[in-house]
Parts: C-alpha cells; sequence; structure tokens
C-alpha cells in the first residue's frame, strides 16, 4: 500500500475523534447553565451510551453487509453534523435531545465502521493500525486548541489595547470568558463538532473503497453477544470485565466533573482556570496517552498484563487524590492530567490486546465487543446518570460544591478496582491455556 491511502485513514482518524472531542469536555457544564434539570442532562448524556450500546448489537449487520463502509460513514457524518450543528442553536430540552439523540445514533457506530476501514485497506494491521489510530488522539488534542481564541472576551482584549503580537497574543491567553458569558460561548463547541462532521462527510467519498461483506462472511455476527456472555463462566474474564466497568464509571465521572472544577473559581472551591484554557489542560491527557501507547509494548513484556493494569487504575486514584486535597495548587492540578494517558493505555488498551491475545480467532470479536459495550455503553450510561446528581444536588451546599468529599468517590472506586485485580485476576499462563478452558467449559 503507497502512502496516499494510509495518509487519507489517518486524516479519517483525526476527523472522527475532532468529532466528539470538540463538544464532550463542555457538555457537562453547559447543560445546567440551560436550565435542564439533573434528570434532563442525564437524558442528554445517556444518548451516546445507549447508542454504543444499540450501535453494537444491530449497526455492524447493517453497515457491514448492506453497503460500502466509506459510505455509511459519509451519510452518518452528513446527518449527525447536522444534528449537533443544531444543537449549538437550541437552548430548549426537547429540540437539543432530539438533536443530540440523532446525532449520537449517527456517530457512534461511526468509531467501528473507521477502524473497519482501517483494517480493510492496510497490508500489516499489527504494524500499520497503532499509527494510523494516533491520528484520533491528535485530532482530539486539535480540536480543543482553537478555543483558546473562541473562549474568549474580545471587549476585554480591546480594552486593553495592547501594542504588538507578544502583548496581543499574552491579553487574548489571559482573557478567557468566565460564568455566564462562558456558557453562552459554549455553544461554538457544537458548532465546530458540526462543521468537522460535515468536512469528514465530503471527506469520506476519497476514501478507498471498502465493500460489504457478503453473508456467508459474516454468518453469526448478529448473535455475537449470546456467545461472548458464555466468556463470563471464566472467573479471570468475569473479574476483568467487573474492573472494567468500575474503570469506565470511574474515567467518565473525570469528563463529568473536571470541567467545571476547572472552571470554578477559588473562593468557590475550585481551580480558577479561565474558560479558554479548560479544553486545551484537559487535552494534555491525550499528549499523553500519546507517549503511553509508545511504551506500552515495552511495559506489557517488563511487568505482564496484571501490573500494567494495576498502574492503569492507580493513575485514576492519584488523579481524583490530587483534585480533593490539593485544589488551589492549579501546577499541580494540570500537571497531573497527564495521568490520563496512563489510565487509558495501561488499562483499557490493555484490556483490549489481552483480549485479542488470549482468545481464539473465532471469538474474539465477541470478546472484543463484550468489553466495549461495558467501555462506552454501560459504564459511561451509570456514570452520566449519577454524576450530575452527585455534583449539583449530593454535595452541593448553598451554591457551592464540596468537591473534596465528591472527588473521593471515584477515588476509592479506582482503589477497589486496583485491588480486585491484585487479588482475584489470575489469567492462564498462555493463551493456548485460556483456550483449553474456554473449550472444557462447552
Amino acid at each position: 500500500m503507497n502512502r496516499s491511502p494510509r495518509f487519507r485513514l489517518f486524516l479519517m482518524m483525526v476527523l472522527e475523534l475532532a468529532i466528539w472531542g470538540a463538544w464532550l469536555p463542555l457538555i457537562f457544564s453547559y447543560l445546567p447553565s440551560l436550565g435542564f434539570t439533573p434528570l434532563q442532562q442525564s437524558l442528554i448524556l445517556n444518548a451516546f451510551p445507549v447508542a454504543a450500546i444499540i450501535g453494537l448489537f444491530f449497526s455492524n449487520e447493517f453497515a457491514d453487509r448492506n453497503f460500502a463502509a466509506e459510505r455509511v460513514l459519509a451519510f452518518s457524518s452528513l446527518v449527525g453534523g447536522l444534528a449537533i450543528l443544531g444543537c449549538g442553536f437550541v437552548t430548549t430540552f426537547w429540540p437539543f435531545f432530539s438533536l443530540m439523540l440523532i446525532h449520537c445514533l449517527l456517530y457512534v457506530p461511526t468509531i467501528s465502521i473507521v477502524n473497519s476501514i482501517a483494517f480493510a485497506n492496510v497490508k500489516d494491521p499489527t504494524r500499520e493500525f497503532g499509527l494510523i489510530r494516533m491520528g484520533g488522539t491528535i485530532g482530539w488534542i486539535a480540536v480543543a486548541w482553537p478555543f483558546t481564541f473562541i473562549l474568549v472576551d474580545w471587549n476585554a482584549v480591546h480594552a486593553a489595547n495592547p501594542h504588538g503580537i507578544v502583548d496581543w497574543f499574552g491579553k487574548v491567553f489571559a482573557s478567557g470568558l468566565q460564568g455566564a458569558a462562558l456558557q453562552s460561548a459554549t455553544r461554538w463547541t457544537y458548532i465546530v463538532s458540526g462543521i468537522i462532521s460535515l468536512v469528514l462527510a465530503a471527506f469520506s467519498l476519497t476514501l478507498p473503497h471498502t465493500p460489504p461483506k457478503t453473508k456467508k462472511e459474516g454468518a453469526g455476527e448478529s448473535l455475537a453477544w449470546l456467545e461472548a456472555m458464555r466468556l463470563l463462566k471464566q472467573p479471570f474474564v468475569l473479574v476483568l470485565w467487573i474492573v472494567t466497568f468500575v474503570d469506565s464509571v470511574v474515567l467518565n465521572a473525570y469528563f463529568n466533573w473536571t470541567g467545571s472544577f476547572l472552571g470554578t473559581s477559588l473562593k468557590d472551591g475550585g481551580v480558577g482556570i479561565p474558560g479558554n484554557w479548560i479544553m486545551p489542560v484537559m487535552s494534555i491527557g491525550q499528549i499523553a496517552e500519546i507517549l503511553t501507547m509508545a511504551v506500552l509494548g515495552m511495559t506489557l513484556k517488563k511487568l505482564g498484563w496484571r501490573a500494567t493494569m494495576i498502574i492503569g487504575t492507580l493513575g485514576h486514584v492519584v488523579r481524583f487524590a490530587v483534585y480533593a486535597y490539593f485544589p488551589q495548587s492549579w501546577e499541580l492540578i494540570v500537571g497531573v492530567q497527564i495521568l490520563h494517558g496512563i489510565c487509558y493505555a495501561f488499562f483499557f488498551a490493555t484490556v483490549y490486546i489481552f483480549v485479542d491475545a488470549y482468545f481464539p480467532r473465532d471469538v474474539r470479536s465477541s470478546a472484543q465487543g463484550l468489553f466495549n459495550v461495558m467501555v462506552l455503553g454501560i459504564g459511561v450510561l451509570v456514570a452520566n446518570t449519577v454524576c450530575p446528581h452527585l455534583i449539583q444536588e449530593t454535595f452541593a451546599n448553598n451554591g457551592h460544591t464540596d468537591f473534596k468529599h465528591l472527588f473521593l468517590l471515584p477515588c476509592y472506586a479506582g482503589l477497589f478496582a486496583m485491588l480486585l485485580l491484585a487479588f482475584a485476576f489470575h489469567p492462564p499462563k498462555s493463551a493456548d491455556a485460556a483456550a483449553a478452558a474456554d473449550n472444557a467449559s462447552h
């Protein structure tokens, strides 16, 4: 394969993840500003995990057996892009919820579709896919930085009358929107996301042709979950599945609460970071993710599966402990974002590699789906249902949030997951042993 198709696949990943990365970090503080109740916020936030569950059950057969993958991607990006674009122009619940649901139902399946397109059009997936998938992380990072200029109080910049380019940049970076002005301007995150989605819709038509599978080649995939659930009979699979659920809830608590925590003023218990810097600060975790993914193979070879996963869950514990006990130290809060890369690569990416290594080829897709529905579906669903109530009601006192005790909850949950891995996760020493145990259970 020459460089041109591979580069197009890389750009496809950049655009795909930038769509999601544009609106996710700030939605958790934006929805309350629109006057939505915690229940309404949960319904909106849960459109994504519900779409993930529905997509895993139904979209695979539709996308893979009826239409070329790149055409499904183009259609989904077009309609889903128009829907998320519309979210930037509505402020009442039912229109916003309806548009978000349409977007998620169309967007979430494309996360699997772009992977399918990439795998189908590379010669050596083991060697090439990682570099292509890195484009998604770069896209998530890149989309955050334009908001350092979008979410700016330009009246304050003009009033300061800066002289010279250096002074101008200094004033812009120091004049982030706050309070109601920031929440109002957050609508631009949906507009930017919609524009990127429309660009991907057009760009999809230039991707390598990826025709649908025949029914013979895809036979049985629509019932993959019936086969996958049988894997839970093996204790080490069940333990890892439970830990994945806990870790997914903790990860999504981070996304639910960090934006609000960073933007809340010092006197109200937050970090007091200007609004235009919240998304760039959170993107530090994705930068670290690139670095940790680069050393993941070496880490697994030296430490093994269990120790690597324990380090990944420990990252959550340390990060939320810093949030709880050192909220006034913005340097430490910014620096601890690096742990996001460790949390993702050393646990979630390791889980996918573990499943691919330990299960026979004919059940790998089922096993991956079993863990995917926990990572993108059930774990997110639980977090998005509980987190708005916790931050706005349970730990709210006279308009202020008790961030310390709020953040101790995911800290303890991460500690539980770490201990469960340490004492209850005992996989066979080889993939062959796992396969033999699976055959014996029939």
